[in-house]
């Protein structure tokens, strides 16, 4: 049996306090709509979410693939044990600061960032996979909330002219049951991107500490981030599901329906490409999609405008906030 350093332990452990931080900062995405709409308690949401989330996480690895392997070159990087440690404390400190503010920011690119931030701070400008960054990470970035917007929507539109002749009593009696489907698919699709990138962050741990050798994904990795993140969800974000639920566009059960099932569909194509996206993004800018079908002042779109701030400011801002960590952690002789 290999001799388990000590700090990769704390490495793992802070991983899984990132995957927690990541479920209990992101259950918005998958329960606001239904909570706002009133399809069901948050009690009841919170539990659905929190189980679909930990089944989602079982069902790829291409996401985890991209982070362990595909965000820094992993052969510039082996043997840099604080690396993920310093790339963690970046994205754990950004996320808490957002959740603090009540800002749906995204904990994917709060990682990224780090990642990124703490690569740099070891060996320069180079070390960064920047040609994969572009095509895995900036390029969705652009796109998925892109793709989120028109998808919810056009969806609206033709939900609306499906329906125009029905009596809005009946839409609405249908569709609070239909959200339940698109909220169970919401949930999925979160964990099945979410939860992939702590997965492949401990790969990428397992790499530099020499206990891999390469980047692979074992089961138990798989097992202790579908869990952590599942807790997490069952903890609840609920400052983050009055933001999207309530701040962005009043929400009723037809629009709950057409925002959650454009963005588990955006993002579950994304996770079979091993894009990891921010399931933020997705679901804020389906939800504008969807106000914005009925009619443009019905956005506040103040709010969003909030948003992405938050959103743009999150790659650099956890990238330097990592980068300190690993000057610091350095400054103290850590490995």
């Amino acid at each position: 049996m290999p001799d388990i350093p000590l700090l990769l332990v704390a490495v793992v452990a802070i991983a899984l306090v990132f995957d927690f931080t990541n479920g209990a900062h992101d259950s918005a995405n998958a329960i606001a709509t239904i909570v706002s709409t009133k399809v069901l308690s948050p009690r009841a949401a919170v539990f659905m979410a929190a189980s679909l989330n930990l089944f989602g996480a079982f069902l790829g690895t291409e996401v985890a693939h991209t982070v362990g392997a595909g965000i820094v070159s992993p052969d510039m990087v082996a043997g840099c044990q604080t690396l993920v440690l310093s790339a963690l404390c970046g994205a754990i400190a950004w996320n808490l600061f957002t959740w603090w503010l009540g800002l749906p920011s995204s904990s994917s690119h709060a990682l990224i960032g780090g990642l990124i931030g703490s690569a740099i701070a070891y060996r320069g400008f180079s070390a960064p996979n920047y040609a994969s960054i572009f095509h895995k990470v900036i390029v969705p970035l652009l796109l998925s909330p892109l793709a989120g917007f028109l998808g919810g929507y056009l969806l609206m539109v033709t939900l609306s002219w499906v329906f125009v002749k029905s009596h809005p009593r009946t839409v609405s009696r249908l569709f609070k049951k239909l959200q339940m489907l698109s909220s169970a698919f919401m949930a999925t699709s979160h964990g099945l991107n979410d939860a992939q990138k702590t997965m492949g962050i401990i790969a990428l741990a397992l790499y530099t500490f020499h206990l891999s050798p390469d980047i692979q994904v074992p089961f138990w990795t798989k097992l202790a981030c579908a869990l952590a993140m599942g807790l997490g969800t069952a903890m609840g974000g609920w400052k983050i599901v009055k933001t999207m639920g309530h701040k962005i566009f009043k929400l009723e059960a037809v629009h709950g329906f057409a925002a959650e099932t454009a963005a588990a569909l955006v993002i579950t194509g994304a996770s079979h490409l091993g894009m990891p996206v921010s399931t933020t993004h997705t679901i804020s800018t389906t939800v504008i999609g969807v106000g914005a079908s009925k009619r443009l002042s019905a956005v506040r779109w103040g709010v969003a405008g909030n948003l992405v701030t938050a959103w743009v400011l999150t790659i650099p801002a956890s990238a330097g906030v990592a980068a300190l960590f690993f000057w610091l952690l350095e400054a103290m002789g850590a490995p």
